[in-house]
């Protein structure tokens, strides 16, 4: 059963979204020959930073505005493991929030569309003098504006060269 893990509003926007895929490497297992359990996180990490990119919000577009996006809380739920040389797609949404904050959540699905672990992390956000906004940076608060105004901010394009394997 996938985790609810941010209320939303009748009124908030939908969730904004990306898929990637992702395979396990050697690296990553245990003992066990499955998943290491500190690895989930760079699948997560992969996904939310996809999404930034996707949109305009990634970690360098916070930077280049003199904000850092530091994690204030991240989990995880497992339902089953990560296995070597398989292919898992891994499902990003940031949830609406009014607050000056990022909201994550994850799902990792097998080939079969089956839920393999879900998680979520919020992420704060800093100024250049180390303080916590209580407000959203100018920058951010227009994207929330397009956001809430038109259902989805417009992804950015992808430059052809970057089609190229």
């Amino acid at each position: 059963m996938k985790e609810i893990y941010f209320k939303q509003n009748p009124q908030d926007p939908k969730p904004l979204s990306v898929i990637i895929e992702r395979k396990v490497r050697f690296d990553e297992l245990d003992s066990l020959n499955i998943m290491w359990h500190g690895n989930y996180a760079s699948f997560f990490e992969e996904g939310r930073v996809a999404l930034g990119n996707k949109y305009g919000i990634g970690y360098l577009d916070f930077y280049n505005h003199g904000i850092t996006i530091p994690l204030k809380k991240f989990h995880l739920d497992f339902t089953a493991p990560l296995e070597f040389d398989k292919i898992y797609a891994i499902e990003t949404l940031l949830h609406w929030n009014e607050a000056a904050r990022l909201d994550f959540s994850f799902s990792i699905y097998d080939e079969h569309k089956k839920l393999m672990t879900s998680g979520y992390c919020v992420q704060l956000m800093i100024d250049d003098k180390n303080e916590i906004l209580v407000a959203k940076p100018k920058f951010f608060d227009d994207f929330c504006k397009t956001w809430k105004e038109n259902g989805s901010p417009s992804p950015r394009p992808i430059p052809q060269e970057a089609m190229k394997i």
